[in-house]
């Protein structure tokens, strides 16, 4: 009996071995790596919510007390850098919010400070002479500043001069910090609710039938804001109440560099 077994498990494993000289069978492609998730900003949300007023004022000391918190929120940021796989929303709300988010991490590094621009004095290196070009944090293995996230990315590569509305340089004319984080679901609409918020405070633009004193950002990126057949005064129209024209005489506000601490 176990004879005509085991010559049965013979013939067998005879007849499932290839043929001598037999081309080999296909061979099973390795499983491929999925694409890596974007990045969740519900920790930076939670943040934000708890220490950001309506107003866009920020509680330091509190970013301060909750910094276990917020240090592992950065580091998901710099060891997620954005992939080509992610939607474009969902890369622009990243930079968006790692700018701010580092924003932050800057002024917590020197606080207490009067103005992002007192850290400029505090640079000692060579041919670095803002704070915004200073490479103190790294994404993707990649040192940075947040002028790279700004102007190398942002500006570069994805050509919407809202973002201008989102990036929140720490100081009282900058846009309002929202106190929620920016996501891909929402962006769009984050966006516009920025632009209609800026352009309608008096603190940062004044706008009027015969004349407007805008704010700076309208000089300094007018480039931005001129492409594609746009203007200055077309942007002003799309979110401010009062309406202007292209032969409304505007001036450029005076920059309030304090900081936007409660």
């Amino acid at each position: 009996m176990r004879k005509n077994l085991f010559l049965m498990l013979a013939a067998a494993a005879f007849a499932a071995a290839p043929a001598a000289g037999a081309a080999p069978g296909p061979v099973a492609a390795p499983a491929a790596m999925p694409a890596p998730a974007a990045v969740d900003h519900s920790a930076f949300d939670k943040l934000l919510k708890k220490h950001v007023s309506a107003k866009g004022l920020v509680d330091y000391k509190g970013f301060k007390a909750d910094q276990a918190a917020f240090n592992q929120y950065l580091d998901l940021l710099s060891k997620n850098a954005p992939a080509a796989s992610w939607s474009k929303q969902e890369q622009m709300a990243y930079w968006i919010n790692a700018y701010n988010a580092y924003t932050i991490r800057l002024i917590l590094d020197h606080y207490p400070v009067q103005s992002i621009k007192d850290i400029g004095s505090k640079i000692k290196i060579p041919f670095v002479t803002t704070p915004w070009a200073i490479k103190f944090f790294s994404i993707g293995g990649e040192k940075m500043s947040l002028d790279n996230i700004e102007h190398g990315t942002l500006r570069k590569k994805y050509d919407d001069p809202r973002i201008h509305f989102a990036l929140v340089c720490a100081s009282m004319s900058c846009p309002r910090l929202r106190n929620e984080a920016y996501t891909a679901a929402k962006l769009d609409s984050q966006l516009d609710d920025q632009g209609r918020d800026f352009l309608n405070n008096p603190a940062k633009n004044k706008i009027g039938k015969g004349s407007a004193q805008l704010s700076k950002y309208f000089d300094w990126y007018k480039g931005d804001w001129t492409k594609n057949g746009q203007s200055v005064a077309k942007w002003v129209n799309k979110y401010s109440t009062t309406k202007i024209d292209d032969k409304t005489p505007i001036s450029y506000l005076d920059y309030n560099w304090s900081l936007n601490q409660q």
